[in-house]
């Protein structure tokens, strides 16, 4: 077997591993009668701050005593304490199921009621129970893999909750869901409230409907003639009442009622998708006439002129003007840079290496989307707790032989043209920077997302909240990248170094992959350009564009990372997608040509800088949408927010900048094919 063939098996091997233990089938949730159902405690925090999430006993909750809470001489042989076994999906998605304690059986025909008493609450007990209700904390549970929310508590004003009325206690929302949706739309300051006071939910309704042998939907209310007020040394009684009923929902649409249709399938929404569709025909349209009119114009002018000093005999030009014969006609604009256009960027090692990392961010955005868009035939991603991280484990992993092959082969093509490649004619010239491209696309990426999840995970740790990445997983994560990503990388680079690209029939040396020769000497650049001949005045504008054609949907995705809301409208995604493609190749061609029009031949950074440019006003959006779109406060919440949208400002510049490069580098060598040249 060859070494890339042993690459290869160990790669499908661990990879397998990983898939089998994220997308194993949980559709078949059959009951038998008074069979027991598991209900697992999962977290609990404040609702303004998503990430700030605790686990669910940090609060002194009791449970009840049966069978599987430990019991009264301390031996840990009941279920309570047992966690429940997650994969790398679930640890990084900040879940923590551990075992309620209840037992609850699968008995359609009668209602259980388990109870369970606190010890006295000491005034460190009683404060935390008054600072969740105070901050709106709310608690999730998780019933046959059906996730149920409620609340802590509430703060009522202390001479209304006296007399203990049902009237004090009424609330509009139906449920503790519906009320958590609501509750940070109340224009109350609490702060400003001090004698209000704070009551704690004492009982819990639990309304499972089930159809069949199966469980199809699941409610959780608190009973507001429960509040208790809280005070040190009370003891609290909790109660957990569950009852059945039968519906006639099917089980495989359960989920479609945690899915809000009315905010995702809005008129809105569809009237952006339409407006980006509009924006995409405007600048192919402009693309067409830059390419049909204004290209077939100097590439009239430049065939005249090649013609009259060939032929020396008397022509007119388009306008109908004579071309005397013999008289020497200056190229003007683009044509001008032709010995200079294919000139290797700076920092050939650096780019390339952002081109073969950007590649890979295209693939892998693209199949983590046809992933989730073919979620019918394999189980929709939203139901399974992680399903998406694994999918973005997993094509990240495969993903990193194209990020090696993009860079191995984009190095090849133009070091021929950098001055240490002229000075150095040995056949081993040039071990020295393959190496660093190779090293820089392998470390470059995760170097950057490691760093910013070290330090948010850190803070996380600090604050002891069940976002913090285990150590276990981090390590498994490691033991991916070192044994899947890197040599699949390697092996990528390789292939790329001996792959035979560029232009056919070419003559060897510095011309064999580009239409026109490339000068020894570089030509200077001029100073003196008109504003829209300079790129630091047309980058903006390409980046905003682009960020036109996305930020509706930009505002479903952070509302659904950021406000609870499950994001399944893929079809969506994957047509923003497209339209985003397009639009940044479109705008970085048009950069380039202007900046080309200038006599300015550095147009690689240009155009990879043409498209990065949208992660800018993505991370603006970003700080916008922090501040007059949520809620979040705390250093916690912050640096959550902050560090995950730089991650994504950071990976979005890269797939967008790669994508302007792209379209850029096609369109020059386009243009050139066709010139005349000395």
């Amino acid at each position: 077997m060859t070494f890339a063939g042993f690459l290869s098996c160990r790669a499908l091997l661990l990879l397998g591993l990983i898939s089998t233990a994220a997308f194993a089938s949980t559709a078949d949730h059959h009951y038998a009668k008074d069979e027991h159902v598991e209900l697992w405690v999962n977290k609990v925090g404040p609702y303004a701050n998503p990430q700030e999430a605790y686990e669910y006993y940090t609060l002194p909750y009791c449970a009840p005593v049966t069978k599987h809470h430990p019991d009264e001489k301390g031996e840990d042989n009941g279920r309570f304490n047992e966690w429940k076994v997650q994969n790398i999906g679930e640890h990084l998605g900040g879940h923590a199921l551990r075992h309620s304690g209840h037992d609850i059986t699968f008995s359609t025909d009668k209602a259980n009621t388990e109870t369970c008493t606190t010890r006295q609450l000491t005034p460190e007990q009683t404060t935390a129970f008054q600072k969740a209700v105070r901050d709106r904390w709310f608690y999730q549970m998780y019933l046959d893999d059906l996730p149920v929310w409620g609340m802590v508590g509430e703060v009522l004003p202390a001479t209304k909750a006296a007399d203990g009325k049902e009237s004090d206690f009424a609330f509009s929302e139906k449920d503790d869901r519906d009320r958590l949706d609501h509750i940070l739309a109340q224009a109350s300051d609490l702060s400003d409230q001090s004698d209000w006071k704070e009551y704690i939910y004492t009982k819990r309704n639990l309304v499972i409907s089930y159809n069949k042998d199966q469980i199809v939907k699941v409610d959780l209310t608190s009973d507001p003639k429960s509040l208790q007020l809280l005070k040190p040394g009370i003891q609290i009684e909790f109660t957990l009442e569950v009852s059945y009923e039968v519906t006639e929902e099917e089980f495989h649409s359960r989920f479609d009622r945690y899915l809000d249709h009315d905010f995702f399938k809005h008129p809105i929404h569809w009237f952006s998708v339409f407006n980006s569709f509009m924006m995409v025909l405007f600048l192919i349209g402009l693309v067409a006439l830059i390419l049909l009119r204004t290209l077939k114009k100097d590439y009239a002018r430049y065939g005249i002129v090649y013609d009259l000093e060939d032929a020396g005999e008397d022509e007119v030009d388009e306008d109908g003007k004579p071309l005397v014969a013999g008289e020497k006609v200056e190229d003007a604009g683009w044509k001008q840079v032709h010995g200079d256009v294919f000139r290797a960027p700076q920092f050939l090692p650096l780019f390339a290496s952002l081109i073969g990392s950007g590649w890979q961010l295209i693939i892998l955005t693209l199949g983590v989307i046809l992933f989730a868009v073919m979620g019918p035939l394999h189980g929709e991603v939203h139901e399974e707790r992680g399903e998406v991280f694994h999918a973005i484990i997993v094509c990240y992993s495969l993903s990193s032989i194209v990020a090696g092959y993009t860079s191995g082969s984009f190095f090849k093509i133009y070091y021929p043209t950098t001055p240490a490649a002229r000075r150095n004619t040995s056949p081993k010239g040039g071990t020295t920077q393959w190496q660093m491209t190779m090293g820089l696309t392998i470390l470059l990426t995760p170097t950057l997302t490691a760093g910013i999840l070290s330090f948010v995970n850190a803070v996380s740790l600090t604050y002891g909240t069940i976002n913090t990445i285990p150590f276990m997983v981090i390590i498994k994560l490691f033991f991916i990248w070192v044994f899947v990503s890197v040599p699949l990388c390697v092996v990528g680079t390789l292939m790329g170094r001996h792959a035979r690209v560029g232009a056919a029939g070419g003559k060897g040396g510095a011309t064999e992959h580009f239409p026109c020769r490339v000068n020894a000497i570089p030509r200077p650049i001029p100073e003196e350009v008109p504003w829209y001949g300079r790129p630091a005045g047309l980058i903006p504008l390409a980046g905003l564009l682009s960020f036109g054609s996305i930020f509706i949907e930009l505002y479903y995705v952070l509302t659904s990372l950021w406000n609870y809301k499950f994001y399944h409208v893929y079809g969506f995604l994957l047509g923003v997608y497209s339209i985003l493609t397009i639009v940044v190749g479109m705008t970085s061609i048009i950069v380039v040509y202007f900046c080309l029009n200038a006599e300015n031949y550095l147009w690689q950074w240009t155009a990879f800088g043409s498209g990065a440019s949208t992660a800018g006003y993505v991370f603006l959006y970003g700080i916008y949408y922090f501040l007059f779109k949520t809620q979040m406060n705390g250093f916690l919440q912050t640096t959550f927010y902050f560090g995950y949208m730089s991650l994504i400002a950071i990976h979005l510049g890269l797939l967008c900048g790669t994508l302007g490069h792209w379209a850029a580098s096609r369109f020059v060598r386009a243009i050139f094919q066709n010139v005349k040249v000395d």
